[in-house]
């Protein structure tokens, strides 16, 4: 089918002005967040519903035409850039709230809604939506599910997939199919599990009932300040080992801290200061000043130069602004920057941070390290200029070192920012080539002529 007939049908489906052809248009989709890899797509379709989406999949699978489906474009890892002629189905106007069952703690969205705009229509009754990645303000729900993001508050509340119950998914061939439901379980096999966390490479999820929380009575946040990065893992440590399970405890190492204080977002922690720890603690309110109490005295053990709880809630905000701004704080340390998010066992985080700094020494990069410090999740930003030749692969190999520091220290290559073009090949620094076989097996199972998002995850 040439372009001037599969534009004309597309427009069909979704309408004239949902049909992008045009080269400028084309270009604001040929990458994510990662601006490493960049390719425009063929056309660029954006269909309004479900059904839309389905008629356009059965449309191009008919022609055997390979299709990407796209959120907000938020994604860190080239998930959804094109390799070779991709038409891209934009999913920003399935953006609506379906239905709102506060009494079971339900929400169901179409897969293009934001995620902060969730917990923001029933934050006044109560609740919220757990997952809390960095880029919630404008990611959507749908990209949520297919890289089964994070968050700060992962720690204890799970990432995505603890909070999918039921998602309408449009298979490879066009075929609306209805996977999970209202139910915390269903029988059989784990079909949603499945889906959460594929990168959108066996179907594309057009819609998505999640779970919903009740706020906590109470937040307590904690700042401790630290002169070296170690301290600061001990005191994680000790306090998970105290049998707290806190919120979130983050970390930011000297070169984060000098980055985000360069920027509008600052909080005024002093100039050379090694590492920053926020600890996030919630529940019953009876029970958070004991809390506090014992982190206080934890971060003191462990060696702190000072630690404090906010003042107030604008304060516990500032913190926290300022700490989910450090990716994009980046940009004050050099002109470019690529992050990974390798995984490791908390008592492994001094080892493989030392590993990380003499990684970045080895390459001539300056590595600011900003990390989901209780459950290990490593967010290494390697900061570089990428208008002098060789650097960019000297960044994207020291990433690829310290994905393998991290799967040396019984760790892995992805904590939430999945596979996609980016990790493919440190896919096999983790699998060997049986296990390969059996997840490629998986998928083909489910798109046999490999046309929903194709080349991505696996290794060439």
């Amino acid at each position: 089918m040439d372009d001037r007939q599969l534009t004309r049908e597309l427009k069909a489906i979704a309408g004239d002005r949902f049909v992008l052809t045009d080269e400028a248009e084309l270009r604001a989709y040929e990458c994510d967040g990662n601006t490493i890899f960049k390719k425009a797509p063929r056309v660029v379709v954006l269909p309004g519903n479900t059904e839309e989406v389905a008629r356009v999949v059965r449309l191009l699978a008919g022609n055997r035409i390979p299709f990407i489906p796209r959120g907000a474009g938020t994604g860190l890892s080239s998930g959804i850039v094109p390799t070779d002629g991709e038409v891209m189905i934009g999913l920003s106007r399935l953006n609506r709230l379906l239905e709102l069952d506060l009494r079971n703690q339900r929400a169901m969205v179409e897969a293009g809604f934001p995620n902060l705009k969730l917990t923001q229509m029933v934050q006044d009754q109560g609740y919220y939506f757990a997952p809390d990645p960095s880029s919630q303000p404008v990611c959507t729900i749908g990209g949520n599910v297919a890289e089964n993001a994070g968050g700060a508050h992962c720690l204890k509340y799970g990432v995505t997939t603890n909070h999918v119950l039921g998602l309408t998914h449009v298979t490879p061939e066009g075929e609306i199919v209805r996977l999970g439901g209202k139910a915390l379980d269903t029988p059989g096999y784990d079909l949603v599990g499945l889906m959460v966390g594929s990168e959108g490479t066996m179907g594309i999820v057009t819609e998505v009932t999640v779970r919903l929380l009740r706020r906590p009575q109470g937040f307590k946040t904690v700042m401790a300040l630290f002169d070296a990065v170690s301290q600061a893992s001990d005191a994680v440590s000790a306090v998970i080992a105290a049998g707290m399970l806190p919120g979130a405890l983050e970390i930011m190492d000297k070169n984060a801290i000098i980055a985000v204080e360069k920027g509008p977002l600052r909080v005024g922690y002093p100039e050379g200061q090694e590492a920053v720890l926020l600890i996030d603690v919630d529940g019953l309110s009876a029970g958070l000043d004991a809390q506090v109490e014992a982190i206080v005295r934890i971060c003191r053990e462990a060696g702190c130069t000072e630690v404090r709880p906010a003042k107030s809630p604008e304060e516990r905000l500032k913190w926290w602004t300022n700490r989910k701004g450090a990716f994009g704080a980046a940009g004050n340390l050099a002109p470019s920057y690529v992050v990974q998010d390798g995984v490791i066992p908390r008592s492994r985080l001094t080892q493989v941070l030392g590993e990380v700094g003499t990684i970045g020494s080895k390459h001539g990069l300056t590595i600011a390290n900003v990390f989901h410090a209780g459950d290990g999740n490593l967010h290494p930003l390697i900061c570089y200029d990428d208008r002098i030749p060789g650097n960019t692969q000297k960044a994207l190999q020291a990433g690829s070192d310290i994905l393998a520091a991290c799967v040396r220290a019984g760790g892995t290559i992805s904590g939430e920012h999945g596979i996609g073009i980016e990790k493919m090949a440190d896919m096999k620094v983790v699998f060997g080539a049986d296990d390969l076989a059996v997840q490629r097996a998986v998928h083909d199972a489910l798109d046999p002529e490999d046309l929903c998002n194709p080349r991505k995850i696996f290794p060439n």
